[in-house]
Order: C-alpha cells, then structure tokens, then sequence
C-alpha cells in the first residue's frame, strides 16, 4: 500500500503556487470540525467568475479540503 502524502507535505509544495495568487496573504494549516485543511488568506473574497483562472484557489489540494479565509490586508505594526 503507498504511503499517504501529508498535508504538510502538500503545504510545502504548493505554497509558492498559492501565494502567487491575487489577493493571497498566507498559507497554512488549520481545522475544519475534526479535519484537518489547507488555509489560504486572503484580504477579500472574490467570486470564481471574476477571478483569473490562475488566481482561482483550488477547492480541494491533493486529497485534502482549502479552506479560504478573508482576513484583509496585513500591515506591519510597530513595536
């Protein structure tokens, strides 16, 4: 039987991919219910039909569920 990929593993190789696309700030791991899923930030929600393909976030990353998230823009404070 082949060894499950880990999420991970996905992460990694997927993020430069991820953060290319407009309007992504981050990526990470988080949770849904029990499940772990893929997080991709975003400063705002765009619907589907008016994004790019390119800039569409993908539903569902090699078996395992992105979940988007819309936290606005990120600014850096000072200490």
């Amino acid at each position: 039987m082949p060894e499950r990929t880990t999420i991970e593993a996905v992460l990694n190789a997927r993020a430069p991919e991820l953060e290319r696309m407009r309007n992504v700030t981050g990526v990470g791991i988080g949770r849904r219910g029990d499940t772990d899923v893929i997080k991709v930030f975003v400063t705002h929600k765009v619907p589907r039909s008016q994004l790019r393909p390119e800039d569409v976030v993908p539903r569902e990353l090699e078996g395992f569920v992105v979940d988007v998230e819309e936290i606005g823009a990120i600014t850096a404070q000072d200490s």
